[in-house]
C-alpha cells in the first residue's frame, strides 16, 4: 500500500531525528528530511529524500518544502528537530556574538522558517508540527546562553503558532532530558538511577511521543510543551 501523508523532518539524519523517521515510516508516513550531514544522509533508508538544507536558510528551506509537496501526497506533518546541540558553555565574557547568532538562527528562526514554508500545505490536509525543544527551556547549566534562549523561544514560538494556525493546524513541542543518541556513550548506573524512571532516555521515546502527537489521537492537544525526561525536572536536587 502506498503511503497516503507525508511528513517532513528536519535534522533526520542520526539521533533523535532518525529515529522519528523510522517511527513515522512504520506508521505509514512517506517521509522527507531536510538537514545538512550529507554523509548520514546517504544512510537513511531509501524510501526517504534528503534535502541537504541550511536551517537557516529560508529561501532554501521554502524551496525545498515546495519540491516536496509538488511531488508527494498531502503534507500532515512536520518536525522540527534539526538543531545546534552542543550548548557550548563558555562564560558570556568568551561568548562570540556571531556563535550567539548562529544558534538562534538555526534553532530557533530556523523552525519558524520552516512553520511559514509548510502551513498552506498543512492547512490543506489539517495536519500538525511538533518542534522539539530541550527542557534546557526549562532549566540551566551554568554558560549555556544561547541554546536555552533558543529552546525557551521555541516553546513560546510553538504555543504562539497553535493559537495562530488552529484550528486547521496543531502545534505542540517535545522537550527531551538526557537522551542517549551515542550507543558507545560511556555511561553508569549511577547515571541511570538519578532518573526517577530508573534509565536515561532512548531516541524511540521521543519518537513515540512525536508520533502521538502527529495523529489524530491527540486531536485535541495542541500548544502544549511534552517534557520528556525520566522525571528529572520534577526532582529536587540539593548539594550534599
Amino acid at each position: 500500500m502506498k503511503p497516503t501523508r507525508t511528513a517532513i523532518v528536519t535534522g533526520g539524519e542520526r539521533g533523535i531525528g532518525r529515529a522519528i523517521v523510522q517511527t513515522l515510516l512504520g506508521e505509514g508516513y512517506n517521509v522527507s528530511v531536510l538537514g545538512q550531514d550529507t554523509s548520514a544522509g546517504a544512510g537513511l533508508p531509501e524510501q526517504v529524500r534528503f534535502y541537504d538544507c541550511d536551517m537557516a536558510n529560508y529561501p532554501a528551506i521554502s524551496r525545498a518544502i515546495d519540491s516536496i509537496c509538488a511531488s508527494t501526497c498531502p503534507l500532515h506533518a512536520l518536525v522540527c528537530n534539526a538543531g545546534i546541540a552542543n550548548p557550548g558553555r563558555l562564560p558570556i565574557e568568551e561568548l562570540e556574538v556571531d556563535d550567539w547568532q548562529r544558534v538562534l538562527d538555526v534553532n530557533l528562526s530556523g523552525p519558524f522558517y520552516c512553520a511559514k514554508a509548510a502551513t498552506p500545505y498543512l492547512r490543506k490536509a489539517g495536519g500538525a508540527i511538533v518542534n522539539i525543544a530541550s527542557t534546557r527551556a526549562l532549566q540551566s547549566e551554568a554558560n549555556t546562553f544561547a541554546y536555552s534562549a533558543s529552546k525557551g523561544g521555541l516553546v513560546s514560538l510553538t504555543h504562539s503558532l497553535a493559537v495562530s494556525l488552529g484550528p486547521e493546524i496543531r502545534v505542540n513541542a517535545v522537550s527531551p532530558g538526557w537522551i542517549q543518541t551515542d550507543p558507545l556513550e560511556e555511561t553508569s548506573e549511577a547515571d541511570e538511577l538519578q532518573h526517577p524512571a530508573g534509565r536515561i532516555g532512548a531516541p524511540n521515546d521521543i519518537a513515540e511521543m512525536v508520533a502521538y502527537l502527529l495523529s489524530q489521537k491527540s486531536g485535541f492537544v495542541t500548544g502544549q510543551n511534552f517534557v520528556v525526561d525520566g522525571g528529572m525536572t520534577k526532582k529536587m536536587i540539593y548539594a550534599e
